[in-house]
């Protein structure tokens, strides 16, 4: 078995309208990415990850669609059919928001492509983003999906932009069956800046049972209802972590043990944290994808789960699909 993960190839990764604050400045104006500046720092994380043994498959760029270097909202895997042939396995799609929706059929026919059955759902959803397991749970957050625009106010400058949020809460209703008998935990999101679950929640451990956390960016309630639930296995995350986006990271198993990828610039005292729960931290800079693109290590992740070795049962074509699009 190998663990297999999608990335989305960044050569056009530019910011086009703006879907969350960290993609413009003080006035409302877009951000422009160096390219160049980004594509090493995917090569990079790419690198990273074959290097502990990750099955990297890359989707293709396009210049319509510069979101593409974050499948982390291309969908979730079925958690019914962890070990069974990939070809058997079901992948639940996004429901992405207009100025993302061409994206889905790119994923669509990729993940086809790749052996996947892909399922679609009817309410706006984003992902791995909003829904992920702890332990043996899963969390699946929320907000208001609003139409994103700019509106007047008082002050400098004279208008606010509202971005809202991507996943909307009836969405877990079409995702419980594929769920199977797992509870699931919903929270909302309060903070714009913090528009998805995985910049307020991280998963991690043998288990994935520990859990950082940025309570601020959730609503009241749900605050309280998350520390009830999971009581000491939170950590909770200081407002500059927050901001460095300390939650979008990932875990990978690897000979050495438990690593956990985070972007450059956490504290070194949540570093400490993560590190006394058995998981060893590894800041990589992911920076212009972080001040440019409002993203960070996870965004750029699809996690495909642990993949049977089913070479022998697949069609040549898909054999040949998974060789022309695997990083190497």
């Amino acid at each position: 078995m190998s663990h297999a993960i999608l990335m989305g190839d960044p050569t056009h990764f530019h910011i086009s309208g703006g879907a969350n604050p960290f993609t413009r400045d003080w006035w409302g104006r877009r951000k422009f990415v160096d390219q160049t500046k980004a594509a090493e720092q995917w090569r990079q994380l790419a690198r990273v990850l074959t290097d502990f043994g990750i099955q990297v498959f890359v989707i293709p760029s396009s210049p319509n669609n510069p979101g593409l270097v974050y499948p982390a909202n291309a969908g979730f895997l079925s958690q019914l059919e962890e070990k069974i042939p990939i070809q058997k396995k079901k992948f639940i799609l996004s429901n992405l928001l207009p100025s993302r929706a061409g994206e889905c059929p790119i994923y669509r026919d990729f993940l086809r492509g790749l052996g996947f059955a892909v399922v679609t759902i009817k309410h706006r959803f984003e992902g791995e983003a909003e829904l992920f397991p702890v332990g043996s749970e899963h969390i699946f957050t929320y907000g208001g999906v609003v139409k994103q625009r700019f509106t007047p106010k008082l002050g400098l400058p004279p208008w606010k932009r509202v971005y809202g949020f991507r996943t909307e809460r009836d969405a877990l209703q079409e995702l419980r069956p594929y769920l199977g008998v797992s509870a699931v935990h919903d929270f909302e999101l309060l903070q714009e800046s913090h528009y998805h679950g995985d910049t307020i929640f991280c998963s991690f451990g043998e288990k994935r049972e520990f859990l950082l956390v940025y309570l601020e960016g959730l609503a009241p309630e749900s605050r309280e209802r998350c520390v009830k639930i999971f009581g000491d296995r939170l950590i909770p995350l200081s407002t500059r972590d927050a901001f460095f986006y300390a939650t979008n990271s990932f875990q990978v198993r690897t000979k050495e043990g438990l690593k956990l990828i985070v972007p450059e610039g956490a504290s070194h005292i949540l570093l400490k944290e993560i590190e006394t729960r058995g998981v060893q931290p590894f800041p990589i800079n992911v920076s212009e994808f972080l001040k440019k693109g409002g993203g960070a290590v996870k965004c750029m992740i699809g996690d495909l789960g642990e993949l049977i070795d089913e070479t022998s049962q697949v069609t040549p074509s898909i054999q040949k699909f998974r060789e022309e699009h695997l990083f190497r």
